[in-house]
């Protein structure tokens, strides 16, 4: 376990496998040996956890497995976030506010997709799940957003994403803020019906077009 290919392996195995304590010592391993934290946690931990979401998808992994999972990744953030460099392309942070609408209480994807865009520089108002959609726009005007993002992962609650757009609009924001929704149920088609400026399918292409969006650099 000496390449950065090995140890990045074993970083995204440690998270799958949930392993705490082990992927402490690994991600220490991989800053002692000069490697950038960067890549230990969008390759290693972060691909772990995204393959922890598919084995619950696939009904392999239960939730309190996810969860263990995410403590292993949480562990080894704990590590590697201290060694990032600053995002040097900026001195201001692109801000976003994201959160599960209203009527939805899934909000695994919705907290990987927030590690991931804080790991890419992003400053992330977290408004939680089952969000009032109001507090949507509330945020958005209260933190002079640049971005909203919002997931559901049941169908019954979609429809409440075109509904903030449109309360967007009525607050006369709409121009100044872009919107990216994604969850099980959402589909490009469904995105251009509502009017939001982005759909993504995980949490990897969440983060790639955050920065498109925002025009920060990549």
């Amino acid at each position: 376990m000496k390449t950065k290919e090995e140890m990045i392996k074993k970083l995204t195995e440690c998270v799958v496998e949930m392993e705490e304590e082990e992927v402490v010592e690994v991600a220490e391993a991989y800053i002692a040996a000069g490697y950038p934290a960067y890549d230990g946690i969008m390759d290693g931990l972060v691909a772990g956890m995204n393959q922890a979401s598919i084995l619950y998808d696939e009904e392999e992994y239960f939730i309190t497995d996810v969860l263990l999972c995410s403590d292993a990744m949480y562990a080894g953030l704990g590590v590697l976030r201290p060694h990032l460099e600053e995002d040097a392309s900026s001195g201001e942070k692109a801000v976003a506010v994201i959160g599960v609408v209203e009527g939805d209480t899934h909000d695994i994807g919705k907290n990987l997709v927030k590690i991931m865009m804080e790991t890419a520089g992003f400053e992330m108002i977290d408004l939680g799940r089952d969000v009032p959609l109001d507090e949507f726009v509330k945020a958005a005007q209260d933190n002079k957003a640049d971005l909203v993002c919002m997931s559901t992962l049941m169908t019954t609650t979609m429809g409440n994403m075109g509904t903030v757009i449109e309360k967007l609009k009525e607050a006369g924001i709409r121009d100044q803020v872009k919107v990216m929704i994604g969850g099980g149920p959402i589909s490009q088609r469904f995105a251009d019906q509502i009017g939001a400026d982005k759909y993504t399918v995980n949490a990897v292409k969440a983060v790639q077009e955050a920065k498109k969006l925002v025009g920060m650099a990549e």
